[in-house]
C-alpha cells in the first residue's frame, strides 16, 4: 500500500474545476499523440524515399555490370538486350528521382513545418503549468492568513497576499483560456493541412514526371493554425 504525503503549500480551495482540467488533459493528450504520429510519418516517408532511390540505383548498377560482361562483345543480340535494359533502368532512376523530389517538396517538408509547431506548444503548456503552481502557492498563502485571527498584522499580510495573488491568477487564467481555445483549433486544422500532401503523394506515385507536378501550394489553402501561432526565425511560436 503506497503512502501519499500531505502536499505542503496546496490550497484547500479547488482553484481549477475538475471539468476544466479534464478538458485540458484530453486536448493536450490528443496533440501529444498527433506529434508522435507526425514524427513517425515523417520518419517512415524518409525511409520510403531512401529505399526507392536505393532500389533504382541498384538496378542501374546491375545493368552497367551486365554491359561490362564479356558476353556483350561476343553476342550482338545480348548486347542489344542489355543496352535496352540499361536505358530502361536509367529512365526508371530518373523517374524515381523526380518522384522523390516531389515527395520531399509536397509531403516531407510540410510534415517538418507542421512538426515545428509542437516544441512551442509544449513550452506554452509548461508555462501554463508553472503559472498554475504559482497560483496554487499564493492561494494557499491567502487561505493561511484567512484562517488566522484577524489582528492588524495578519490583515495587512492577508491584503498583501491577495494583491500578490491577483496578477498570478489572471496570468494563469489567460494562459489556460488561450490553450483551451488554440489546442482544439490546431488539432482540427490537421485535415485541411495534410490533405494536399496526401493527394500530392498519390499523384507523385502515379505521375512522377508530370509537367503539372502537384504541389502543396496548388490547393490554395492558406494554413493558419491560430492567431497565437506566429512565425519566427525558428518556425512557429506560440505566444
Amino acid at each position: 500500500m503506497s503512502w501519499i504525503p500531505f502536499k505542503i503549500g496546496q490550497p484547500k480551495k479547488q482553484i481549477v474545476p475538475k471539468t476544466v482540467e479534464r478538458d485540458f488533459e484530453r486536448e493536450y493528450g490528443k496533440l501529444q499523440q498527433l506529434e508522435e504520429q507526425t514524427r513517425r510519418l515523417q520518419k517512415d516517408m524518409k525511409k520510403s524515399t531512401d529505399a526507392d532511390l536505393a532500389l533504382s540505383k541498384s538496378a542501374v548498377k546491375i545493368s552497367l555490370d551486365l554491359l561490362s560482361n564479356p558476353l556483350c562483345e561476343q553476342d550482338q543480340d545480348f548486347l542489344n538486350m542489355v543496352t535496352a535494359l540499361d536505358t530502361a533502368m536509367k529512365r526508371m532512376d530518373a523517374f524515381n528521382q523526380e518522384k522523390v523530389n516531389q515527395i520531399q517538396k509536397t509531403v516531407i517538408e510540410p510534415l517538418k513545418k507542421f512538426g515545428s509547431v509542437f516544441p512551442s506548444l509544449n513550452m506554452a503548456v509548461k508555462r501554463r503549468e508553472q503559472a498554475l503552481q504559482d497560483y496554487r502557492r499564493l492561494q494557499a498563502k491567502v487561505e493561511k492568513y484567512e484562517e488566522k485571527e484577524k489582528t492588524g498584522p495578519v490583515l495587512a499580510k492577508l491584503h498583501q497576499a491577495r494583491e500578490e495573488l491577483r496578477p498570478v491568477r489572471d496570468d494563469f487564467e489567460a494562459k489556460n483560456k488561450q490553450l483551451l481555445e488554440e489546442m482544439p483549433r490546431f488539432y482540427n486544422s490537421r485535415l485541411d493541412y495534410f490533405q494536399p500532401s496526401f493527394e500530392a503523394l498519390i499523384r507523385a506515385q502515379a505521375f512522377p514526371i508530370s509537367p503539372h507536378a502537384y504541389t502543396h501550394e496548388d490547393t490554395g489553402i492558406s494554413w493558419s493554425v491560430s492567431p497565437a501561432l506566429q512565425p519566427n526565425s525558428r518556425g512557429w511560436v506560440l505566444l
